[in-house]
């Protein structure tokens, strides 16, 4: 009866009318006839789609009067579906705005990473894809216009112009509250905002969730995440869009629960002023998640002044001083420590993203929080991940790297940092056992995925994945060896 029940929403949820129209054609008043004649039309029948009544809504599972429940969404050994009914309308609006922002579906197939679209390069746009209100399906329970879209930058970018609808979504539960007074506050088990990240140029589809499990285990503020099957139903039936990782969104609840007070600026940095090098400052690129409207910058100024100040060489126990002051040194050098044991080129020290910093009001200093590591565990792309001791680096180019590896006290704390996270968050024989139970646990869904909505070429790529990251764990025990030794 409850599966009965959920296909009966499934399919309200994207009903139209077809009806077969009579057309009776009259003659003129002297004519001693009338014909008529049957012409069939598909007639679609607008739906008010304010007037409904939220059944399946409870306090536990819709409202924001309820602490977030994670083991509920972030449930480590389980894969879980989630089925997103958009109606074929809204749909296609969807695409069609893709199609604005980064020219036609599948233009660009056969293109690698930073290939594909006009010319052969990625889109320059500030924008983001539009919501659109959709209904979720979770165990049977609904949730109403929810807003949806596509959400990423090259990862969304290539997949698009490759003619891969696997895409990544972000769902805001409340974005149509205003629309909708039904949803007002709605929740999903106690989360605003989720994001559902497609696992874009990973054959594993394990590195998002290992990496982020790695810099949780060491001690650092970062995203929960679990593994979702995705089902889109856009008119045709659901239709499986693959395997996909939850990953919990920082502006959210992850500096609701893991910090003590949620009210301080988040930032996002994106763009040159991301580097925080000498001359880069931007506000525009200081991306303000929280207290948007406030003019107030001072925080991150300070640390691009503190950083590239000269006491640095002059007097490095002032410039030490002034730099804890304004950044939570240890946090970054930990965060640094992991990023660089594990590899991950697509952040700070190669790329001007994907990290964001939050002023704890605890003590009044940036605190670096690492984001979005498909592209974790590997050596990579874009000149690859940074070897340990950072030679070849570019320290002007790059100081909270550059200059505080320099700094003698700064460097000993992150030595022992690589020491303790080969010991601890990733040993070989932790993360080995990992590996084996994730990848049981996926593989029935990850090679399952259909042509069109997966990144593998066949099932027997999966595993070369796997074995792939078997050997890089062994390899990374031995390059931190040879570094520490």
């Amino acid at each position: 009866m409850k599966r009965l029940n959920k296909n009966l929403k499934l399919l309200m949820a994207t009903l139209i009318f077809t009806l077969t129209v009579v057309t009776i054609n009259s003659c003129s008043s002297d004519d001693t006839s009338i014909t008529t004649e049957e012409e069939e039309e598909e007639v679609v029948v607008v739906i008010d789609d304010t007037d409904f009544e939220a059944t399946d809504w409870t306090t536990a599972t819709h409202t924001k009067d309820v602490d977030p429940n994670f083991t509920e969404v972030f449930q480590d050994n389980a894969v879980k579906r989630l089925d997103i009914v958009i109606t074929e309308g809204r749909w296609q609006n969807m695409l069609d705005d893709m199609t604005n922002l980064y020219g036609a579906f599948g233009a660009g197939s056969g293109g690698g990473p930073g290939g594909g679209g006009p010319g052969g390069g990625l889109v320059e746009t500030d924008e983001n894809p539009i919501f659109v209100p959709a209904e979720v399906f979770y165990n049977g329970i609904e949730w109403y216009r929810v807003g949806v879209r596509f959400k990423g930058n090259s990862s969304l970018q290539t997949s698009w112009q490759n003619g891969i609808l696997k895409l990544s979504f972000k769902l805001d539960f409340d974005e149509f509250e205003d629309d909708y007074p039904q949803i007002n506050n709605q929740r999903f088990y106690g989360f605003k905002k989720l994001s559902l990240k497609n696992n874009y140029d990973d054959k594993s589809m394990l590195r998002e969730k290992v990496a982020t499990d790695v810099f949780r285990n060491a001690g650092l503020a970062a995203s929960h995440t679990a593994f979702y099957t995705v089902y889109v139903d856009h008119g045709d039936g659901p239709q499986y869009f693959g395997l996909y990782t939850m990953v919990e969104e920082v502006d959210d609840t992850v500096i609701d629960t893991q910090f003590s007070d949620d009210n301080g600026n988040l930032y996002k940095p994106d763009g040159d002023a991301a580097s925080f090098a000498a001359g880069t400052y931007d506000e525009d690129e200081y991306v303000k998640k929280t207290n948007e409207d406030e003019a107030d910058f001072s925080d991150v100024s300070n640390l691009l002044a503190i950083i590239n100040d000269g006491t640095r060489t002059s007097d490095p126990a002032t410039w030490r001083t002034n730099l804890d002051a304004t950044l939570d040194t240890e946090v970054f050098l930990k965060y640094l420590a992991v990023n660089t044991v594990i590899q991950n080129w697509d952040t700070y020290g190669r790329m001007t993203h994907n990290y964001f910093l939050y002023n704890n009001p605890d003590n009044s200093k940036l605190t670096w929080i690492p984001w979005d590591n498909n592209e974790a565990l590997q050596l990579g792309k874009q000149g690859g991940s940074l070897p340990l001791d950072f030679s070849g680096l570019n320290a002007s180019e790059w100081p909270l790297i550059g200059y505080m590896y320099q700094d003698s006290v700064y460097k000993t704390q992150y030595d022992t940092y690589v020491q303790e996270l080969v010991d601890g968050a990733f040993n070989v024989s932790t993360i080995q056992s990992l590996y084996a139970s994730y990848s049981a646990l996926v593989q029935p869904y990850a090679t399952s995925e259909v042509a069109g909505y997966s990144f593998l070429n066949n099932s027997s790529e999966f595993q070369t994945a796997i074995n792939e990251l078997n050997a890089h764990v062994q390899s990374r025990a031995t390059a931190v060896s040879d570094y520490l030794n």
